[in-house]
């Protein structure tokens, strides 16, 4: 049986994306499904999936085309992703790391306002990143996480920069740094190292994993997504050159407060573990999955209504997501932000339940590690934890700032 589209039968597609779907989908059958399990199994990078990736030059997929790259836009990247995660969650995510780069440096940075000599200089550096990924197959990782309130916007970053001639010397920590170890270059957020900083000084530069000073420790045993291996970095005096600056100083802080829908960027994985769930549940109720005998069980009215109910959420996910993908651009309104909200909370919980809602219709099998539903069970849960927009920070995001315009206070404290 064949199966569902990721974006649905209806919704229009352009040639590009069209083409890369196919080229997604067909290295996701062919290649990433089959290898998952053991990525999970041994919690080890997929690093066979990137020589793919990097031989099909997706790696550059977002890097503008004046520059050598695929010249995808932020809806297509989305859309691929989410088809990606339908095979390998892992792969997905960490892609997303590695994409992201490339998205806020070329397609967000060009709507953001800079001076004439901030743009220049911008166009410089990025020129550097984006042709060691085209011509050189670099891959970049983008650790956010410091065990403290900056990855969600709400403190400056511990790690910090301080100028020196020529240059930036970087100290601190990222934990649940995705790609570590794999990665060629850490797009490192980190604060400016000067009095009274804060987080409008926040920094965006690109630190070799080779560098002096530079060094990964603890273990990776998580519940899910084991073959991010995402471990702890830690940087001492680590010098970089000016050119390793992804975005001018306090340009982030702009994009952050300006282009939201940046951070909405982790969804289509969990949109594609989702769509597996329900993928799964029909092939096996129809007696169709791999590595399972060929039983139908369809014929049963409570499975029947199981699959009605896991169709009918996956649909309400899945149009909130393709809505929110449709609203992305700098300077939304405001109904396109609480969407947003909306949207990455729905997708994160939903991915969840419908796999629960899976395992429990399959029955004792989906049990097995032999099947792929205890994994994507366990990939999914992973999806409403994860900064800098977990559910606890969507729903408070969502009902603050549907509550209050901006800069309105309650007699005098601003909420």
């Amino acid at each position: 049986m064949p199966e569902q589209s990721i974006c649905g039968e209806h919704f229009p597609l352009t040639g590009l994306q069209r083409d890369l779907l196919q080229q997604v989908r067909a290295l996701g059958i062919q290649k990433f499904a089959p290898r998952a399990a053991q990525y999970d199994r041994d919690a080890t990078f997929p690093f066979e999936n990137y020589a793919d990736l990097r031989a099909a030059g997706l790696l550059g997929v977002c890097v503008p085309s004046a520059y050598g790259g695929l010249g995808a836009d932020y809806p297509t990247y989305m859309l691929l992703a989410a088809e990606m995660g339908r095979h390998c969650g892992a792969t997905a995510l960490t892609f997303n790391m590695h994409v992201c780069s490339t998205l806020w440096s070329g397609l967000l940075a060009d709507d953001l306002e800079m001076t004439a000599e901030e743009r220049a200089q911008h166009e410089a550096n990025r020129r550097v990143h984006f042709a060691r990924i085209v011509d050189g197959g670099a891959l970049y990782a983008q650790p956010f996480s410091e065990g403290s309130a900056a990855a969600a916007g709400k403190a400056p970053f511990g790690t910090t920069a301080r100028k020196v001639d020529g240059g930036w010397l970087v100290n601190g920590k990222k934990i649940f740094a995705s790609l570590s170890g794999a990665a060629d270059y850490y797009g490192v957020l980190c604060t400016e190292d000067r009095p009274d900083a804060s987080m409008r000084d926040t920094l965006y530069i690109a630190v070799p994993g080779n560098a002096p000073g530079f060094s990964i420790v603890g273990d990776w045993d998580p519940l899910g997504m084991r073959g991010t291996v995402s471990r702890t970095l830690l940087m001492k005096d680590i010098f970089v050159a000016d050119d390793a600056q992804l975005m001018p100083r306090g340009v982030y802080f702009q994009a952050a407060s300006r282009w939201p829908h940046m951070f909405f960027t982790l969804a289509p994985t969990y949109m594609g573990i989702a769509q597996a769930a329900c993928d799964f549940t029909v092939s096996y109720l129809r007696g169709e999955a791999p590595n399972t005998p060929p039983v139908k069980r369809r014929m049963y009215p409570t499975k029947q209504i199981a699959v009605a109910e896991m169709h009918i959420k996956l649909e309400q996910t899945r149009a909130l997501f393709l809505r929110a993908i449709s609203d992305a651009r700098v300077d939304p309104g405001k109904e396109a932000r609480l969407r947003v909200y909306a949207a990455q909370y729905t997708v994160m919980e939903n991915a969840n339940e419908l796999c629960r809602l899976a395992i429990r219709t399959c029955g004792g099998q989906a049990m097995l590690k032999s099947l792929p539903l205890e994994r994507l069970y366990r990939d999914s849960r992973c999806g409403a934890l994860m900064l800098p927009w977990t559910a606890e920070l969507c729903l408070d995001r969502l009902g603050r700032e549907a509550l209050y315009e901006p800069g309105e206070t309650d007699e005098g404290v601003q909420p």
